[in-house]
């Protein structure tokens, strides 16, 4: 590992994540109670196994279970079924200077009219967002607007599409067009999330021309690259190089990834080189590889460092330090997801640097991919429901 990462537990002065009364500062005793319970039940993967399962069937029969879920994994991990629902989670959060990105996290529609719903649901956001200064940004998934055939299909180029596909794609960039020209004229920064590797070169293409067409003045329109992928560095660093040489702004959000197991058991079936690096820490170091890069360009790039890992937060306060860039610097933000790793979001916050929690909202029934997935994560991510645990076991004994 380069000499860069030595020591990076300890040569910040900065910033610590280790304490609980900051962290926890907004949450009740109940809250805490409720947040202990619910991650006790997802460190044991037979139970997320099981509770996956009876409760996808329970909202397919439509039993009664819907309260049970908005007081407990919903209220953790979500900011409610609308827009206005979720307005009393930013104030709460705007309080302790962190801000709200409204994420419509409904996922699985496949109508054209379905898709025109989405848009005007992510227009609404950023209309949200253009009058609160507590909503720095917006976002939305190329999957919900869009067929995942066609993104699929157009991944490696336009030419073998037919009339009727091209004409399909077409309103997709119309799709994409109308959030970022809403986001441009509301001065209100978007994101475009990353997703999987065979529709990536697709949402990367329209997300680079977005770009081009958005951020003459500052970054409206910012891409995701997902720094489990082996080859994203390189990516990140030629795209800025294009901003550089086409006078524009470069936005990019920087994630670890979300989608691990489903690119290398594709990657296996269809017997190609698998896009997933080789190991966890070769994620960690192309990820600080990253944010030194971003952080040497940052008067051209604005950068959102979307992470739980308490090791990279660290290092980049550490290089906004070493760089003289100042804590508040408009280009940079830190977000990690509402219920999830209060001690980083709460601490980078109270130390004033520009921090956000991705807020998931929709209606239950059809935001529970999204919460599922996150009951996988906690169960899967090594460490991930400990560290929470630990945690709130501390505040609680403190409290």
């Amino acid at each position: 590992m380069p000499k860069l990462f030595k020591n990076i537990y300890f040569c910040s002065t900065m910033i610590s994540f280790e304490n609980t009364e900051i962290a926890f500062k907004g949450k009740s005793n109940k809250d805490l109670k409720r947040a202990y319970w619910l991650f006790k039940l997802v460190s044991n993967p037979k139970l997320v196994s099981f509770g996956k399962v009876f409760t996808t069937a329970a909202l397919k029969f439509n039993f009664p279970i819907k309260g049970i879920i908005k007081k407990t994994i919903f209220k953790q991990f979500c900011g409610g079924e609308t827009i206005a629902e979720c307005r009393e989670t930013t104030e709460v959060l705007g309080e302790f200077g962190i801000g709200t990105i409204l994420d419509y996290s409904v996922e699985g529609k496949t109508s054209v009219e379905d898709f025109d719903a989405t848009v005007l649901e992510i227009i609404q956001t950023i209309e949200e967002g253009s009058s609160n200064p507590k909503i720095p940004f917006a976002v939305f998934k190329v999957t919900g607007i869009a067929r995942f055939g066609i993104l699929e299909k157009a991944n490696d180029g336009i030419d073998h599409l037919s009339e009727i596909e091209r004409k399909e794609l077409d309103d997709v960039i119309l799709r994409i067009n109308k959030i970022c020209s809403n986001a441009f004229e509301k001065e209100q920064p978007v994101f475009i999330d990353a997703e999987e590797t065979w529709i990536q070169n697709t949402i990367d293409f329209i997300a680079t021309e977005m770009m081009k067409k958005y951020n003459k003045s500052k970054a409206i329109v910012f891409n995701t690259a997902q720094m489990y992928r082996h080859d994203r560095l390189e990516y990140i660093k030629k795209e800025i190089e294009l901003a550089k040489k086409e006078s524009y702004f470069y936005g990019i959000k920087l994630v670890r990834g979300a989608y691990m197991e489903k690119e290398r058991e594709r990657a296996s079936i269809k017997n190609y080189p698998s896009p997933i690096q080789k190991d966890k820490a070769s994620s960690d170091n192309d990820f600080n590889l990253a944010l030194d890069f971003i952080t040497d360009n940052i008067e051209i790039v604005s950068l959102c460092a979307g992470t739980h890992n308490e090791k990279s937060s660290l290092y980049l306060s550490e290089l906004m330090e070493k760089k003289k860039i100042s804590k508040n610097n408009s280009h940079i933000y830190f977000a990690q997801l509402l219920g999830m790793s209060d001690h980083i979001s709460y601490n980078l916050a109270h130390a004033t640097y520009n921090v956000a929690k991705y807020v998931p909202y929709g209606p239950i029934n059809e935001v529970l991919p999204y919460l599922l997935r996150r009951a996988d994560e906690n169960t899967s991510v090594a460490g991930q429901t400990g560290r929470e645990l630990g945690l709130i076991m501390k505040e609680r004994k403190r409290r």
